[in-house]
């Protein structure tokens, strides 16, 4: 008989949060800068951060786990997050980023699957999940990204999904029909640039709430909408798009105050 795990969620801010399951801590995405600091991406693109940490990174205790969506943008993995790396017992990018940082990096291809052991631990299988960071054609621009599915012992909804940066794209919504999703971390904010125009390079409300009606989970979480200039699509803006969705997207939907645990019905 499968024994069930608490799952518990600490909002940090913009995509970071803590991930508590049977004596697990995984942080996903490290971003501790103070506000104030304009950080580039590339192709002329750049952004202020405006919001700081809900915690400290010296107030977070020990990491065994580090889910690194992409290591080439400041709004996923900024200098107070880079350095928390090497604290932690693991770190899971993608793999141009695991060459990037170290030896120590376990790199995956969307797809591929790796499992976290410890003793007194559930195990947690942790299977890649395709991104898209930006429009069609766009990937050598904003490189390689990838969200995560983690699957563990006693889960009765299904997986907790973290989307990762990425638009809504056939691939994104083929895991939809592939893994059972109970919980998903929605990383949103509909990014847009002055520079590229019109053009997207994460999820919007109404995308999200499209993949959730789809979806179907238990929870759905939004994060990574808030803190930086770049967002264009505030917690009002979400708000109204789940609100005019199906009932399956609609209910699901839950805010985490920012820095206090929430206990998820996992």
């Amino acid at each position: 008989m499968s024994t069930a795990h608490q799952l518990r969620i600490t909002h940090i801010g913009g995509p970071t949060t803590l991930i508590e399951i049977g004596g697990w801590r995984l942080l996903t995405d490290p971003t501790f800068d103070p506000p104030g600091r304009r950080y580039t991406f590339g192709w002329g693109t750049s952004s202020r951060k405006v919001t700081g940490p809900a915690i400290p990174a010296a107030d977070l205790g020990p990491i065994h786990a580090v889910l690194l969506s992409h290591d080439h943008h400041g709004d996923n993995l900024d200098d107070t997050g880079r350095a928390l790396l090497s604290l932690a017992g693991t770190v899971l990018t993608t793999v141009p980023a695991a060459r990037r940082l170290g030896p120590e990096t376990r790199g995956l291809r969307a797809g591929q699957s790796t499992r976290l052991t410890h003793p007194g631990r559930p195990t947690i299988e942790v299977t890649a999940t395709p991104c898209r960071h930006g429009p069609p054609l766009s990937g050598p621009i904003v490189g390689a990204v990838i969200g995560f599915a983690l699957r563990w012992a006693g889960q009765q909804h299904g997986a907790l999904w973290i989307l990762g940066d990425t638009v809504l794209t056939r691939r994104v919504r083929q895991v939809a029909t592939r893994i059972r999703v109970g919980t998903v971390l929605l990383h949103l904010g509909g990014v847009r640039f002055p520079i590229t125009g019109p053009l997207r390079y994460s999820m919007t409300a109404r995308r999200a709430a499209q993949l959730c009606a789809a979806l179907r989970p238990h929870t759905a979480i939004p994060v990574h909408y808030e803190g930086w200039q770049h967002f264009q699509e505030p917690r009002e803006v979400i708000e109204r798009a789940f609100t005019a969705a199906p009932s399956p997207a609609r209910d699901s939907i839950r805010w985490l105050p920012p820095g206090e645990p929430t206990t998820i019905d996992a």
